[in-house]
């Protein structure tokens, strides 16, 4: 399949707009000479900012599926660069698009919200991209890779913290906070939202604030570099400046097979 790259500067052409919403867009103004061949690009969610928490999981999920399967392979400046996307989504995914996104065609706002997004941590494709090859290409994972996936989902907003960081943006960090919010089953305390400090602004998070904690210790502290055991540990130190770690065994439902949590921070610290 040969997708013909857009010109540049197209994200400003609001015409490019008008002729999608009448039909396809096919003429020569709008594209370059550059085109990128791929085998295949089979569709797969790529907004996924609405709908329950169980739509946007399974839309999570299949996105990774068919991201891995299909589209991860490309050479990583063809998978990482935006006009490639967007020209993707504009000349072979305007059925899809409809069918899934029909407010895409009712305003240039949400033309350029949802087919031409910028492609930085916002942009849910970008999520997707980086989400795969991280949990791809980890070299050793203490769980099995759907399970991994899973814990992206459900922790997305420390997700996005994480790929916010360059310093943090990286394979082995990512899988090894999974592990240790996993372990220590902190996915609900680090998606809560912070209410006794006013002065960290409205929307506050324990899990943002571990990440700005850990970044704003480096290079003292080489967060990255940390093993899954010490990472553990300075994960906790930073929780414990704006939670009573005491409280988290209450707050948190662990299961009876493993040991509890206060006596895991135990040993941690020991």
């Amino acid at each position: 399949m040969k997708i013909r790259l857009l010109k540049e500067g197209y994200k400003e052409d609001e015409q490019l707009f008008l002729e999608f919403r009448k039909g396809e867009v096919t003429h020569d103004s709008f594209f370059s000479d550059e085109t990128v061949e791929i085998a295949d690009a089979p569709d797969f969610p790529f907004y996924i900012g609405k709908g329950t928490e169980g739509k946007r999981k399974n839309d999570f999920m299949a996105a990774f599926r068919i991201i891995a399967d299909y589209y991860v392979e490309l050479e990583r400046d063809i998978h990482f660069d935006e006009r490639f996307w967007h020209s993707l989504l504009i000349t072979q995914k305007r059925d899809y698009i409809e069918e899934h996104y029909p407010q895409a065609f009712e305003s240039y706002r949400e033309f350029c919200n949802i087919v031409t997004k910028t492609f930085d941590w916002e942009n849910y494709i970008y999520k997707c991209i980086l989400a795969v090859e991280y949990v791809e290409d980890s070299g050793e994972r203490a769980l099995p890779k759907d399970q991994y996936y899973e814990l992206i989902v459900e922790n997305l907003d420390i997700f996005n913290y994480i790929i916010k960081y360059s310093i943090f943006r990286n394979s082995e960090f990512l899988i090894k906070v999974l592990t240790v919010i996993h372990n220590l089953d902190l996915g609900e305390v680090l998606k809560a939202k912070i209410t006794d400090r006013p002065d960290l602004g409205k929307d506050e998070r324990y899990g943002r604030r571990v990440i700005f904690e850990l970044n704003k210790a480096y290079p003292v502290l080489m967060s990255p570099l940390l093993d899954v055991e010490e990472l553990q540990k300075e994960f906790l130190k930073a929780l414990g400046n704006y939670y009573d770690l005491s409280d988290v065994k209450e707050e948190v439902e662990t299961p009876s097979s493993k040991p509890g949590l206060l006596k895991r921070f135990a040993r941690i610290y020991k």
